[in-house]
Order: structure tokens, then sequence, then C-alpha cells
């Protein structure tokens, strides 16, 4: 395993008390190590887990659990890895956006599991890349982020943006800075990958057009929901003159409309095709064993057989 915050720490607990499961399988789970900073660092894992700050036991691996985060140090570790064939679990969605050109060969040739980079353990890539090719997509529209679900909705109750920004971050629910969340590139980050299912199994990160929540402001929040309406951060996808656009940035949408009555703090996706007709996926979309939850998943696939996520050829 590479990282071992809070989803890493939760995905080596889970395996831990799913061993029974593995050996229904015939397989038996040994994590061969983990690389962290600090190996000192309390953390609640399974007794005896090794952690390290030398990457070399990544050679003994079957595969490797990537829960570090970032871009150019996880694929600077996985690089040689996936070269030499072997499978990865990762729920790293800017490694996935950024650096498309360098994984969708893996991708294709199947060694890739990333269900939880995409509203973690609500299953919409495995749909997406497997029963939903039957159907000819039209459009999509979802609400990704829940640091700026959490903000909106503290605006709604009456918060100005700066009051509501500072209690996400005082309860970790945002970083500092907190750009990635509120400025949409997180969301971008989710289209993009969400976009090579449905769209262009080369389509890139750049091409999603993005617009944070920053200038939002509480009258605009209290002007819409006069007019019966919420604000949320959407990314869609949609065709436009035989083109695929991806856009992401704040919209008004009614009351009744399924991203605004998901729950508090639930993503939610709204998944058109014309055979399959309107789908509505909705559940948490962040958090330690939530996200553990789908990479686990991950992993009994690989055991079973289950080729990782393939885009669009």
């Amino acid at each position: 395993m590479l990282g071992c915050g809070t989803v890493g720490q939760n995905v080596l607990n889970l395996i831990e008390r799913r061993r029974a499961i593995f050996r229904d399988l015939g397989v038996e789970i040994e994590v061969a190590g983990v690389l962290v900073r600090d190996p000192d660092k309390a953390r609640e894992v399974p007794a005896g887990t090794r952690m390290t700050t030398d990457p070399a036991f990544l050679q003994e691996c079957g595969v490797v659990i990537e829960a570090m985060g970032g871009v150019e140090r996880p694929l600077a570790l996985l690089r040689p890895y996936l070269r030499s064939g072997r499978p990865v679990i990762t729920a790293n969605k800017a490694l996935l956006a950024e650096c498309w050109d360098e994984l969708r060969g893996h991708a294709l040739a199947g060694r890739l599991y990333y269900e939880a980079s995409v509203m973690a353990g609500t299953p919409v890539i495995g749909p997406m890349s497997t029963v939903l090719r039957a159907s000819t997509f039209t459009r999509l529209q979802a609400v990704l982020n829940g640091t700026c679900l959490y903000i909106l909705g503290q605006m709604e109750a009456g918060r100005a943006y700066a009051d509501a920004l500072a209690e996400a971050q005082a309860l970790g629910y945002a970083e500092d800075p907190p750009t990635l969340d509120v400025g949409g590139f997180d969301t971008a980050h989710k289209l993009a990958v969400l976009a090579r299912f449905c769209a262009d199994g080369d389509f890139p990160y750049s091409a999603v057009e993005v617009r944070g929540i920053e200038g939002v402001t509480l009258e605009d929040v209290q002007a819409a929901a006069a007019a019966g309406e919420r604000i949320r951060l959407v990314a869609e996808l949609t065709r436009e003159d035989g083109e695929w656009r991806a856009a992401v940035g704040p919209q008004r949408l009614p009351f009744d409309h399924p991203l605004c009555n998901a729950g508090a703090g639930r993503n939610a996706m709204l998944y058109e095709g014309e055979e399959c007709g309107t789908l509505i996926f909705a559940g948490g979309g962040a958090g330690g064993m939530v996200t553990a939850s789908a990479m686990v998943g991950d992993l009994l696939d690989y055991l079973l057989g289950f080729p990782g996520h393939v885009p669009l050829h």
C-alpha cells in the first residue's frame, strides 16, 4: 500500500475484517508493507502492519493499493510496477485525470481498478464501464464534491460564504488552501474520469471548463431559494454541435431536481441514455470507510478474475 491516511487505515482494517471472504476464494492476503513518510506516527491499523519509508517492498507485491494522493510522487512509484504488468487499485482522481496519456494503456489492459475515484463507495464507474455501454449515452449531470455541497447548504441556512468555508475547514471537510474543492478542480478531475466511459476514451482533463463556487454570494443563494431553486456545483457532460462539452460550475436547479434532493452530504449523478432512460445514482461520496469499501471491492474483483475499469476504445 502507498499511503496510510484516513482512507489507507480503513482499507487495512477492512481487509482484516474481510479475511474470511478472501479465504473462501482460496486466497490469503499478506500486507507486504505500507509506504509512509513517518513510520512512527500513531495509526489505527491491524497489529503487525509494516510501515516503512523504503518502497523496495513493492517488488514483492502481487497488487498495489495507492492511497497517498497527489500526482507526481505516486506516478513515479507506480510507473515501474505497472510496466511489469501488475495491477493497481487507486482512488486518485487527480492522477487519473492529469496523467491519462501514460495510464490509458494500462487501463485498456485491465490493470487499473478505480471505482473509488468518483463518488467513493457509490458505484458509478462499474455500471458505466459495463452494462450501460449497450445504451447510447446522451447526457450526464452530477454533484461530486461534498465540501461544496456542505458550504452551499450552510449558505442556504443564512451563513455567508466566508463563514461557511471557515466552518468546513474547521471540521476537516476542506483543505487549507481549499482551492481544489471550492475552485471546482476536484469535480473537474472526476468529470474527466467519467467522460472516458461514456463520451471519449481519450477525453482530456484540459478540455473541462471549470468555475468554482467562490463567487457565489448569500444573496445569490437567497434569490435562488425565492424562485424555488437551489445552487449546486454541477458537473455536466453534453453534446453540442457534434462535440462533447464537459463543464463544471454553479447552477440553479429546482428544489425537486434529483441533484438537489439526494440528501445532505450525499453525492448524486443523473445519467441519461437513449435505451436505458434516466438513471439516478446517489450516496456517500467521501469518507474513509466509504472509500475503502470500494477499494477493497476492487481487490475482490481482481481476485475473482474481473479486469479493471476499461475506458471506451
